[in-house]
């Protein structure tokens, strides 16, 4: 199986982003991810052998544990591997101090949790990003960049890490076709003891 494990933004978050997108999303030629793919990629997972999956889950399970939820906002965005010749448009994440230890440690985690279970992880240095369109060859972007960067969306509590099976051209237009396996509640921060 091809899986991923990423935090998801909230319905609310998600409809808001949407809603900045979709008058824009005729422009250019780019293929728009849809707003039911829209996540943060904490770990990628090229290959899960299905006699790892119940270790997986259980690893993944202790690792969202030890970590806390935070406030999040989408905002902003970027453009890989560059701006002078993007074949990624992403928004980002607004994030405190303790947003961004958390996020950063949750990624480490979710990465460890996979490579402690057998399976290797795919990608390079964790970025973190929400992907909104691909396009087909290297293009400049920079209006569509600055356009991100003017965005800012509602504020969130980011207190759920999914792990997605993603099943490779079965979704719409060929387009993968994402299916969850398994959510992960972040406990509350915990509070100072008194005193």
């Amino acid at each position: 199986m091809r899986m991923f494990v990423a935090l998801v933004p909230p319905e609310e978050a998600v409809e808001d982003l949407e809603e900045f997108l979709a008058p824009r999303r005729s422009a250019g030629q780019f293929r728009w991810a849809s707003p039911e793919q829209f996540h943060l990629t904490l770990a990628f997972l090229a290959v899960v052998e299905d006699r790892h999956l119940d270790e997986l889950v259980e690893r993944l399970g202790r690792a969202a544990a030890r970590r806390t939820s935070f406030p999040a906002r989408v905002a902003g965005g970027g453009a890989f591997p560059n701006v002078g010749r993007a074949r990624v448009l992403w928004a980002g994440l607004d994030l405190d101090e303790q947003g961004r230890t958390e996020l950063d440690r949750l990624a480490s985690g979710a990465r460890a949790a996979a490579s402690r279970t057998g399976i290797s992880v795919d990608g390079q240095r964790f970025r973190p990003h929400l992907t909104l369109a691909r396009l087909g060859r290297p293009t400049e972007a920079s209006s569509w960049v600055q356009l991100l960067d003017a965005y800012s969306g509602p504020a969130w509590t980011a207190e759920r890490v999914a792990l997605v099976a993603s099943h490779l051209g079965e979704g719409p237009r060929g387009r993968p076709r994402y299916e969850l396996v398994e959510e992960f509640t972040l406990p509350p921060p915990r509070s100072a003891p008194p005193g």
